[in-house]
């Protein structure tokens, strides 16, 4: 099945969920709208302003990130000189979704005159910081909540969980420097029972991942990375506090803490990984508002209302930086998208690569 026929089944099942969920919560939970006008009067916009520089300050980051990543690649290229990428190839993804997220490896590949597969080895890098320094932070934190905290047992399993992944993370990482070539044998094996297909796809991406390491080559550069990648997350949690935060006349969020956070976080990138075009923004305003009503008992109208304004805060408001930036460099949004899921269909069947 492809990509394209296995994006639309989700987008059906998900909108039918999303609709019967919707049919559902108007006919058990009631919704104060007089609250919900009080509160959206009260929201300091101050803070959401902040929260949306944050999020554009760690787009910046990324680039000089994904500069430190490519090494001796990098064929003179800048930090500065990367940052257009970034912000047109996170747009792709706010407003086409995960399909498009491939996007920034080969503008970046065209931009710098380098082998698409260098980029995407970097890519694969890239990801694999992202989750070291979210476990980072998810654990160095959650571990240590006031034990009279609402559900303190729950946020420690968080923290012991998120620890565990780091450690996992770590162990993955030396398995594919030093013996990439019989890990991608083994799993391309392990997976010819769900599809050859999906075998060639997983063993392709942990050849990515070691190819994306050899560009690494000292450990001060994967120290430089890690300290980059524990910024941009520090600047995305950040941003999720204040947003909260903004919140004037809800105790439960004007007082959110770093640990509350965290846990909000983590709910935001699960929800965040099947990310569809549009259908995805209401599953992610969902997931975030269930989190919120459930975990920190914050009234549904209200936990409904942060969760669109944390969407909109962390994802949608780069969309029009994304805009001027694909002017910029003279590419279409659409076609870029189209691009992206042209490569992660060739990444998946074992195909050629298309060029960028």
């Amino acid at each position: 099945m492809s990509v394209h026929k296995l994006r639309n089944i989700l987008i059906g099942l998900l909108l039918a969920a999303l609709l019967v969920g919707l049919w559902w919560a108007h006919t058990h939970v009631p919704f104060d709208w007089g609250n919900l006008r009080t509160q959206m009067r009260s929201v300091n916009w101050l803070l959401i302003a902040a929260g949306a520089a944050m999020i554009h300050l760690s787009l910046l980051l990324r680039a000089w990130r994904w500069r430190t990543l490519l090494g001796r690649e990098a064929n003179g290229a800048s930090g500065a000189k990367l940052v257009g990428p970034q912000f047109v190839g996170f747009t792709t993804v706010a407003l086409f979704g995960r399909v498009a997220d491939l996007a920034r490896p080969y503008m970046i590949a065209r931009k710098t005159d380098t082998p698409v597969g260098t980029q995407l080895a970097v890519y694969s890098l890239e990801r694999a910081f992202d989750l070291a320094a979210a476990a980072i932070l998810f654990s160095t934190t959650l571990i240590f909540v006031p034990k009279d905290m609402p559900h303190h047992h729950e946020f420690v399993r968080a923290g012991l969980a998120a620890m565990t992944l780091t450690l996992v993370i770590v162990v993955f990482a030396l398995l594919v420097r030093f013996s990439g070539g019989a890990l991608a044998s083994m799993a391309r094996g392990v997976f010819r029972v769900v599809s050859q297909e999906f075998a060639n796809g997983v063993a392709e991406k942990i050849l990515d991942f070691r190819q994306g390491m050899t560009t690494v080559n000292s450990w001060g550069q994967m120290l430089g990375c890690l300290l980059w990648s524990l910024a941009v997350w520090g600047l995305i949690a950040a941003a999720y506090c204040v947003t909260a935060r903004s919140f004037a006349l809800t105790p439960e969020l004007s007082h959110f803490t770093v640990s509350m956070t965290m846990l909000l976080l983590a709910t935001s990138m699960g929800a965040s990984l099947l990310q569809l075009p549009v259908v995805g923004w209401f599953t992610q305003i969902a997931a975030l508002a269930l989190a919120l009503h459930a975990f920190f008992a914050v009234p549904v109208e209200v936990a409904s209302a942060a969760g669109a304004l944390l969407l909109l805060v962390t994802t949608l408001c780069i969309v029009p930086a994304g805009l001027v930036a694909a002017k910029l460099e003279g590419v279409s949004l659409k076609a870029v998208a189209k691009t992206s899921e042209a490569a992660e269909s060739s990444v998946l069947d074992g195909s050629s690569e298309p060029q960028p």
